[in-house]
C-alpha cells in the first residue's frame, strides 16, 4: 500500500475493504480537528449561532457535488439513517408491498421489514442474477417483482454484497411510470460513480460521505423531493418543529438541529471533496480520474483473483466501480466464510470481507447462499496489494477452495 498520499491506515495492514466504513485523509481530519477546537473554544456561540450559515456552506458544496437541490438536502449520520428516516416517515396499508431485492444491505432491508410489521405491508425481495450479464436482466428482476400493490421500491445505486453498479437511471424510470416511487441506497455511490440526485428524479435519495468521498466518519446525506418533503421527518423531534420560519422551510428546521451533536464531520465534508479531486490522483484530472484509477484498479485486482483461483468473474467491467466481489465456492456456511476472514485478517495482515450472500435479510428459509469475497480499490491500494490476497487466498484454500488451512 502506498502511504504517502496523506492516510493514516496502517502500513502493516494490506487494506482492501474501504468499501465498508472508508478511510479519511489526514489533511481532511486536520480541517475538522481545526472545527472542533473553535466549537470546544466558545461551544454556544459554534451551534447556538454559527451553525446554521456553517451548514449552508457544508450542504451547498455537497449537493453542488451530488447535482442536488440543496432544498431537499440534509446531513444525516449515515445511509442506514437515511433509509429508516424515510420509511419510518411513510405510512402504508395492510397488504401494501415494500419492494427491494436480494442484492441490498442486510441492515436496510430490516428497516423495511419493521415498517412493514408495523403497518401490515409485507416486503418483496426480487431475485437478480449473480452472476449476471448486463444491466437489463437488473432492471427485469426488479420490475418482474412489481404487483399492483407495490407503494415503495427501495434499490441501491452501487450494491454491498455484490460490488454491482446497477443501472438506476432506468430502474427509477421504470418504476415511476408505474405510479411506485424509488427510494435510492447511494451509500457507495458518491465518489466511486457519477452522481446527478436531480437528473435521476428519484422520490429519496440518500448516500455517505465517509465512503468513497473520504470523508469523516459518521457523514451522510438524505435528498428528498420537492413534491415529497412534507412528508418526511427527522427520526428525532426537536425544536424545528415548531420553530418560527424566518425565512427557512419547516425541511430545513427540523434536519438543522436534532439535538446538541458533533456536527464537525459535516461541515469538513466540502475539504474531502476539494482534497480527493486535487490531490488524490497526482497527475490532475479531478473526480473523473479518481473514479477511472479506482475502476481500474479494481478490475486489477479482480482479475488478479481470478486467474490465481481457477473462477470466473461473476459480472461484466461495466458494472463495476471502485469494488468487486468474487465467490469462493469451496467456503460452505458462515461459519467458514468467518473463519477465512479472520484467518486472513490476523495471520496474514489482509483486511478484506468474506462473507454470506445473500444476506440474512434477503433470505427465506430455503434460499441458498453462497460464500463471498470483496475488493475495494482506493488511491493508497497498488496491485501488490492485490498479488498479495491472490497468495494467501492460493496458500489457505490450496486447489480446491474452501479447504481452509
Amino acid at each position: 500500500m502506498r502511504t504517502d498520499l496523506g492516510w493514516r491506515l496502517d502500513p502493516a495492514i494490506t487494506f482492501l475493504n474501504h468499501g465498508s466504513y472508508g478511510a479519511c485523509p489526514e489533511p481532511v481530519l486536520a480541517v475538522q480537528h481545526a472545527l472542533r477546537e473553535r466549537l470546544e473554544a466558545e461551544p454556544v456561540r459554534f451551534l447556538g449561532r454559527e451553525l446554521p450559515e456553517r451548514l449552508d456552506v457544508a450542504r451547498h458544496a455537497v449537493a453542488r457535488f451530488l447535482g442536488a437541490d440543496p432544498n431537499g438536502f440534509a446531513f444525516v449520520p449515515n445511509a442506514t439513517t437515511g433509509i429508516n428516516t424515510v420509511v419510518q416517515s411513510l405510512h402504508f396499508e395492510p397488504g401494501d408491498e415494500l419492494l427491494t431485492d436480494d442484492h441490498e444491505y442486510n441492515a436496510t432491508i430490516n428497516a423495511l421489514r419493521a415498517v412493514a410489521e408495523r403497518d401490515g405491508a409485507r416486503v418483496v425481495v426480487a431475485r437478480i442474477p449473480f452472476p449476471i450479464e448486463r444491466p437489463q436482466q437488473a432492471v427485469d428482476a426488479i420490475l418482474g417483482a412489481v404487483t399492483d400493490r407495490t407503494r415503495l421500491a427501495m434499490v441501491s445505486h452501487v450494491t454491498s454484497s455484490t460490488a454491482l453498479v446497477l443501472p438506476i437511471a432506468a430502474i427509477v424510470e421504470a418504476l415511476d411510470r408505474r405510479g411506485i416511487d424509488t427510494l435510492v441506497d447511494g451509500a457507495h455511490a458518491p465518489g466511486m460513480v457519477p452522481v446527478d440526485v436531480d437528473g435521476l428524479g428519484a422520490a429519496y435519495w440518500t448516500g455517505n460521505g465517509h465512503k468513497w468521498l473520504c470523508g469523516p466518519k459518521g457523514t451522510g446525506m438524505l435528498w428528498v423531493r420537492a413534491d415529497r418533503r412534507d412528508r418526511i421527518h427527522p427520526l428525532v423531534v426537536s425544536h424545528g418543529a415548531n420553530a418560527e420560519l424566518e425565512g427557512r422551510s419547516r425541511f430545513r428546521h427540523e434536519f438543522d438541529w436534532g439535538g446538541t451533536a458533533d456536527p464537525t464531520g459535516y461541515l469538513a465534508l466540502p475539504a474531502a471533496i476539494d482534497w480527493m479531486r486535487d490531490h488524490a490522483v497526482p497527475d490532475g484530472g479531478g473526480w473523473p480520474a479518481v473514479m477511472a484509477a479506482n475502476h481500474a484498479l479494481a478490475i486489477e485486482g479482480r482479475d488478479d483473483l481470478v486467474g490465481a483461483l481457477g473462477i470466473e468473474a461473476p459480472a461484466p467491467d461495466a458494472m463495476l466501480g471502485s469494488m468487486a466481489t468474487l465467490f469462493i465456492d469451496g467456503v460452505h456456511g458462515e461459519a467458514a466464510a468467518r473463519a477465512l476472514n479472520e484467518t486472513l485478517q490476523l495471520e496474514d495482515r489482509i483486511q478484506v470481507p468474506v462473507g454470506p450472500w445473500p444476506v440474512r435479510a434477503a433470505r427465506d428459509a430455503d434460499t441458498p447462499t453462497r460464500t463471498t469475497l470483496r475488493i475495494s480499490a482506493q488511491r493508497y491500494n497498488e496491485p501488490e496489494d492485490y498479488e498479495r490476497l491472490a497468495e494467501a487466498l492460493r496458500r489457505r484454500l490450496g486447489d480446491q477452495p474452501g479447504a481452509i488451512r
